[in-house]
């Protein structure tokens, strides 16, 4: 109860992430996009959501996609502004429908009952207080596969360790790990400053990925990196970070499908070269990590960005 408490009362005045606005979201929005009560009925603001889509989804890593998908349940808002989203229409947009906890409790199980590989909760930082109902009304009613917790990592260990128990598997971007590039592209100069904290929190929760005898994920964490046009420096001081304070057979999976959208400004204008990849990948496997997953360049393609039109499957 008293987990649940401190969560409300972060809904009333969130201090939920590292924005640490303030707002009441029965009156108004945050500076994430999420609150007020235009649109969701009678449900409880504080443990309400839009869902953009909950269906299975088979373009996340392959021990979390596997052959018959993982079941993605679609947040609108975010508490980052990553001019470079691939999900723009839902993080800087509130789209699809409205759920409440045990609305979100059913959408888990359904992902079940379809034969997701598990359920992923993608950008759930600001949704943490319905989390918290949601996840033990699923496990109650028979929710047996596992709960991916798909998140940028700009969020509070005070926050996460209300998640402990919870969450079977983590997956969290490390995006940078200067300060002028966190706020020239995402609009956070502190980024790294509490990623680098969650990450860690994250590992000690749950450890380095297990793997069940098919080569699906059970439980651990699978940190994730996009490498950035010109931004090769960035990757090895991210690639650094995890070497310097995680196992070396911590998995990561190191991202080329950077892609370009209208209007942005060099170097960010252009898809990420092969050559610039390779250094990105030849360096981790320099510092000996031995649970490396690279893309093909190719994967820089809209067509791997679902429609967000409230689909439920």
């Amino acid at each position: 109860m008293l987990v649940i408490d401190e969560v409300k009362m972060a809904g009333k005045h969130c201090n939920i992430c590292p924005l640490g606005c303030g707002a009441d979201r029965a009156e108004k929005r945050g500076s994430c996009g999420v609150g007020g009560t235009d649109g969701i009925g009678e449900r409880n603001p504080y443990e309400t959501a839009f869902i953009a889509r909950a269906a299975r989804h088979y373009f996340e890593e392959p021990s979390v996609s596997g052959t018959r998908g993982s079941g993605a349940i679609f947040f609108s808002g975010c508490n980052m502004s990553c001019i470079f989203c691939q999900n723009t229409d839902i993080s800087s947009k509130i789209k699809g429908r409205p759920v409440d906890a045990s609305e979100l409790s059913g959408l888990m199980l359904r992902m079940q009952e379809l034969g997701a590989h598990n359920v992923n909760l993608v950008t759930p930082a600001p949704h943490v207080e319905m989390l918290l109902k949601a996840i033990p009304l699923a496990r109650a009613a028979g929710l047996s596969i596992p709960i991916v917790y798909n998140t940028n990592a700009y969020e509070k260990v005070k926050t996460l360790k209300r998640l402990e128990g919870l969450i079977d598997i983590y997956l969290p971007d490390l995006k940078y790990t200067e300060p002028i590039a966190a706020k020239k592209y995402s609009g956070r100069a502190d980024y790294f400053e509490y990623a680098s904290k969650a990450v860690l929190e994250m590992y000690r929760q749950c450890g380095t990925l297990r793997l069940d005898g098919n080569g699906i994920a059970e439980r651990g964490i699978i940190i994730r990196h996009l490498v950035l046009p010109g931004s090769v420096d960035e990757a090895r001081a991210v690639l650094d970070f995890i070497a310097e304070h995680l196992p070396l057979d911590t998995h990561i999976s190191l991202m080329s499908q950077y892609t370009p959208m209208e209007g942005m400004k060099p170097p960010l204008d252009r898809k990420l070269l092969k050559r610039e990849y390779a250094r990105a990948v030849e360096y981790a496997y320099g510092l000996g990590f031995t649970n490396l997953l690279t893309q093909e360049l190719s994967s820089a393609e809209r067509d791997f960005t679902p429609e967000f039109n409230g689909f439920f499957e």
